[in-house]
């Protein structure tokens, strides 16, 4: 029989899971319009629909994770829910109307585009909503480590604007735009190299280097602003998350290393590695707060048996999802994966030919 703890530990555990697959995953949908808004020159239409080619199979799967994450936050802690959910408010608000309009503005861009200036306002609207959403997830993020955030006779004490909006919160931020571009970028190096096309394998190639750099120097200031305004995180990073610390600058010189080698692939395994250390490494730096300085995990929890049923629902819905998101990775993702505008066609033209052959 698992005691309270361990089953709080194994949920924060599966939280943890799903929201590293969703920076893994979703991270490379919001770095594709960041690379999107970024696009120039005579390539720019090429990069453009490229990245779209590379969303438009997957992107809306990849958001189960960000729904996971909030149901079991909801179901296993829910003073954290509350908690975020109250002082936190501008940010998550403003990230759940980037994921929204991103959303639209994809499908209208390429679908309903009509009038050349009605495309540019889509496009653009997608660039934008895909690149504040990520900044305002770091920023929340930084916000939860931060400490300044109470909870006192279950009476949630903070400041809607500053709990968000320090050095040490906008750096998270700006490092999580920084993350999603780099992965974003590698990601594509690989579907340009699988579609022959060099000239935009190599743009996006230097592209992913740059943007390591950049990540790499964000991520310095993030650590070193901790130390005044996270004290309590920053001890863990140095302390017990130290060997996931430094496995994340070393994956990311292995990354950048390959990328320049044009190891392109085992770039993108490596790219996946690297975020994986970084979340990682930030859980356990904040063991065994949820929030700090006022809730840990154990004290969060809901009931045991609560906890116990959120798991084996979990586990059982699993292996119904984890298949189901190989398969359309296998069916779109491969080498000789069908453009999804093809696709579509070839089913609709199959429907006309069966009802003329029915006829």
């Amino acid at each position: 029989m698992m005691t309270h703890l361990q089953l709080a530990v194994l949920c924060a555990a599966l939280d943890m899971l799903a929201l590293i697959a969703y920076a893994a995953l979703g991270g490379a949908d919001f770095g594709g319009g960041v690379w999107d808004l970024l696009a120039r020159g005579p390539q720019a239409e090429r990069q453009r629909q490229a990245i779209a080619h590379a969303l438009g199979p997957v992107w809306e799967a990849n958001n189960v994770w960000l729904v996971f994450v909030l149901v079991v936050t909801w179901t296993a802690f829910p003073i954290v829910f509350a908690a975020l959910s109250t002082a936190l408010f501008i940010p998550l608000t403003l990230v759940l109307v980037g994921i929204i309009f991103r959303g639209t503005a994809f499908t209208f861009r390429w679908e309903f585009g009509g009038r050349q200036w009605i495309r540019k306002a889509w496009a653009r609207t997608f660039s934008v909503a895909s690149t504040i959403t990520p900044f305002f997830l770091g920023a929340a993020a930084g916000a939860i480590a931060g400490g300044d955030i109470h909870i006192h006779n279950n009476q949630i004490i903070a400041n809607y604007w500053t709990t968000w909006l320090t050095p040490f919160a906008l750096s998270c931020g700006a490092f999580a735009v920084a993350l999603c571009s780099v992965l974003a970028a590698t990601y594509l190096t690989v579907e340009a190299e699988q579609a022959g096309d060099q000239e935009l394998m190599q743009t996006f190639r230097v592209r992913a280097i740059i943007a390591g750099a950049i990540t790499a120097l964000v991520g310095a200031l993030a650590a070193i602003l901790s130390i005044s305004e996270s004290p309590l995180l920053w001890k863990g990073l140095i302390g017990r998350a130290l060997p996931l610390s430094l496995g994340a600058v070393l994956i990311g010189l292995a990354t950048a290393a390959c990328l320049l080698l044009a190891y392109h692939r085992a770039a993108r395994i490596l790219v996946v590695g690297e975020t994986v250390c970084i979340l990682a490494a930030w859980a356990v730096a904040q063991y065994p707060y949820l929030v700090i300085p006022d809730v840990t995990i154990d004290g969060a929890a809901t009931s045991s048996n609560v906890l116990a049923l959120l798991l084996i629902c979990s586990l059982a819905g699993m292996a119904i999802l984890l298949p189901s998101l190989w398969y359309l990775f296998r069916v779109f993702k491969s080498e000789n994966a069908p453009h999804p505008r093809t696709t579509v066609a070839t089913f609709v033209a199959s429907l006309s030919s069966d009802s003329s052959h029915d006829a």
